[in-house]
C-alpha cells in the first residue's frame, strides 16, 4: 500500500498556506495534515500527528523559522524544507537554515508569491519527496543543504548543452576532481572540503541550488576551509587548492587550453530538470581531462550525473559513488551504480583521502613519465 507523505505547512501568510496546500494536494502521494501561522501553533498540531516533512517559513511572529528548526533538530530531527526569499539576505539566512539541519531550501520572491508558487509547484513537490527519503541520522550538525531551479516539464539530456564526443588526447597531467550532488549534498560537501589541504587537486562542483544561493554557499565554505572556494565564473582557472562551485541557474563546463584547465559558465535548458546539471559537468570533464580526472557522485535524489559518470569511467577516469550508509538520500549514487558508472563505492568519511590519493598517484605517474 502506498503511504502518503504527511506534510505540515508553517507560514505566517494565509495566502501562502492556502496556495501551498492546494498545489501540494494535487499530488496523490502527498497529504497536508496541517497548516499553521507560526511554530507555536505548529507544535500544538504536531503533538497530535507528527509530519514526515515540514515546509517552514523563515520570518514569523513569536518564533522565527531558524529557532524552530534548531529546536526540532535537537528534540526530534525531522526533514525540513525551508522557504526563503530570493534575495541576498534570504540567501544568507538560507545558509544558516541549512547549517542548522534543513534538508532543502526553496526560494520564493518578495512579490508575486502566489503566481510563483503555482508555477514552481513541481519543484517544491520534488523537494518534499526528496526530503521524505532523507536519512536524518546522517545529517551533520553544522553545515548546509540544497535546493534547485524551477522544474521544466521536458527532461533534457546533456546533449542539449554539450555534444557527446570522445575525450581528446591527454596533454595535461594536472589533476581534476569533479563532484556532483543534490539533496543533503551541501552537508556532505562541507564535510569533504573542510578536510582537504591547500595542495589538493583542483575541484569542480555541481550542487543543485537556486540562483543567488550558490554565492552565499561558496562564501560560507571559503570562510571555514583551507581551500579557496569560489562561485565559478567563465574563465576561472581550475588549480590545486581551489574548488569552483557552479552558479545556480547556469551550467558549468570544464575546458582545457594546453595544459591548463578552466571553466565555462553558460545558459541552456535544464538537464535532468536541473541547471546546473551534474551530467553536463561530468561529460565536459570526461572530454577535457579523461583519465586525469576523478568523478564522485554523492548524496541526492534522482539520476542527474549517472550517465555523465559512466562517460567519465569510459574515458579512463576513476569513478566513485557515495555509499548508502553515509548518504542522506541514496538516489543519485544508486542510479549511477545501476548502469555500471561506479568503479568504487565508499563512505563519506573516505572521500577526502580518495581525492588526495588520486592527486598523489597522478603526480607519481607524471614523474615516472
Amino acid at each position: 500500500m502506498n503511504t502518503k507523505i504527511k506534510v505540515m505547512l508553517v507560514d505566517d501568510s494565509a495566502v501562502v498556506r492556502q496556495v501551498l496546500q492546494q498545489v501540494l494536494e494535487r499530488d496523490k502521494n502527498i497529504e497536508v495534515i496541517g497548516a499553521a501561522a507560526d511554530p507555536i501553533f505548529a507544535q500544538s498540531r504536531m503533538s497530535k500527528q507528527w509530519p514526515d516533512v515540514i515546509v517552514l517559513d523563515v520570518e514569523m511572529p513569536r518564533m522565527d523559522g531558524i529557532t524552530f528548526l534548531k529546536k526540532l533538530m535537537a528534540e526530534r530531527p525531522t526533514p525540513v524544507v525551508m522557504c526563503s526569499s530570493l534575495t541576498s539576505k534570504g540567501a544568507q539566512t538560507s545558509m544558516k537554515a541549512l547549517a542548522a539541519g534543513a534538508v532543502a531550501v526553496v526560494a520564493k520572491p518578495t512579490v508575486g508569491v502566489k503566481e510563483y508558487l503555482e508555477s514552481a509547484a513541481g519543484q517544491l513537490i520534488m523537494e518534499i519527496k526528496a526530503a521524505a527519503k532523507a536519512n536524518m541520522r546522517n545529517m551533520p550538525t553544522a553545515t548546509v543543504a540544497p535546493a534547485q531551479a524551477v522544474t521544466t516539464p521536458a527532461k533534457f539530456s546533456a546533449d542539449a548543452v554539450i555534444p557527446l564526443r570522445s575525450s581528446g588526447s591527454t596533454v595535461s597531467t594536472n589533476k581534476i576532481a569533479a563532484l556532483g550532488t543534490s539533496t543533503g549534498g551541501t552537508q556532505a560537501l562541507e564535510y569533504v572540503l573542510t578536510r582537504l589541504p591547500r595542495n589538493c587537486p583542483g575541484i569542480v562542483i555541481v550542487q543543485h541550488m537556486p540562483e543567488k544561493f550558490t554565492a552565499a554557499f561558496a562564501e560560507r565554505l571559503n570562510s571555514i576551509c583551507e581551500l579557496e572556494i569560489l562561485e565559478a565564473e567563465s574563465g576561472y582557472q581550475v588549480a590545486p587548492g581551489r574548488a569552483l562551485i557552479a552558479p545556480g541557474g547556469k551550467h558549468m563546463l570544464l575546458r582545457r587550453n594546453g595544459a591548463q584547465y578552466f571553466v565555462e559558465i553558460m545558459s541552456g535548458p535544464p538537464v535532468n530538470r536541473h541547471r546546473p546539471s551534474v551530467d553536463v559537468l561530468f561529460r565536459s570533464v570526461a572530454q577535457a581531462a579523461g583519465r586525469n580526472a576523478l568523478g564522485i557522485i554523492m548524496t541526492g535524489m534522482g539520476d542527474d550525473g549517472a550517465k555523465g559518470l559512466l562517460e567519465l569511467r569510459n574515458a579512463g577516469a576513476l569513478t566513485i559513488g557515495q555509499d548508502e550508509r553515509s548518504c542522506i538520500v541514496y538516489g543519485m549514487p544508486k542510479e549511477a551504480a545501476k548502469i555500471g558508472a561506479v568503479a568504487r563505492e565508499i563512505s563519506l568519511d573516505r572521500i577526502p583521502q580518495c581525492i588526495l590519493d588520486m592527486g598523489a598517484s597522478l603526480t607519481a605517474s607524471a614523474q615516472r613519465g
